[in-house]
Formats: structure tokens, sequence, C-alpha cells
């Protein structure tokens, strides 16, 4: 009987333990990895722009500033033309909603 007050405190101790690994570490895990896609995502952002702005000066010297402009203009709208046709195309898959009289 003398031992078991430390037994029931060395159970307590392994049930706190455990509670925290189940639930503190994950959480820490999570965000830790939420941290980094964050900053990733941010990163190819800025290179994406970076690239972008790159390959417009490039054309730029190639062709007249204006030329660039009108080329890169019409590929963004040959792009939004396409995805702009894509999303219709989604939109007529679904299922109307019944409407209902009031």
């Amino acid at each position: 009987m003398d031992d078991f007050p430390a037994k029931i405190a060395d159970f307590l101790e392994s049930i706190a333990t455990r509670i925290r690994l189940l639930t503190v570490e994950r959480v820490a895990g999570w965000a830790r990895w939420t941290a980094v896609g964050v900053v990733l995502a941010i990163l190819g952002l800025l290179m994406a722009i970076f690239t972008l702005v790159a390959v417009f000066r490039l054309v730029a010297e190639l062709i007249t500033v204006e030329g660039a402009y009108g080329l890169f203009g019409t590929v963004f709208v040959i792009i939004g033309i396409v995805l702009w046709s894509q999303r219709l195309a989604k939109a007529e898959e679904q299922e109307p909603v019944e409407q209902r009289e009031l």
C-alpha cells in the first residue's frame, strides 16, 4: 500500500502524456506544415511573377514594347476564354435545381 500513491501518480502522468501526444503534438505538426506550405506558395507566386516580368522584358527587347503588350494581352485573353468555356461546360453538366412553386 505504500507505493499506491506513486502508482496513481505514474498512471495519471502516463495518461497526460498520451493525451498531449494525441492532441498538442499533432496540432503542432499541422501548424508547422501549414506554415511551410504558405511560405512555399508565396515563394512560388513570386517566382512566377518575376519569370513573367523577365519574359515580358525579353519579348519587349526582341519586338517593341507595344508589341509585347499586344502579344501578352492576346495570350491572356485566350487563356481567359478557355477557362471561361470550361466553367460553362461544368455548369451545364450539373443538374438544374428544381424550382418550387410558392
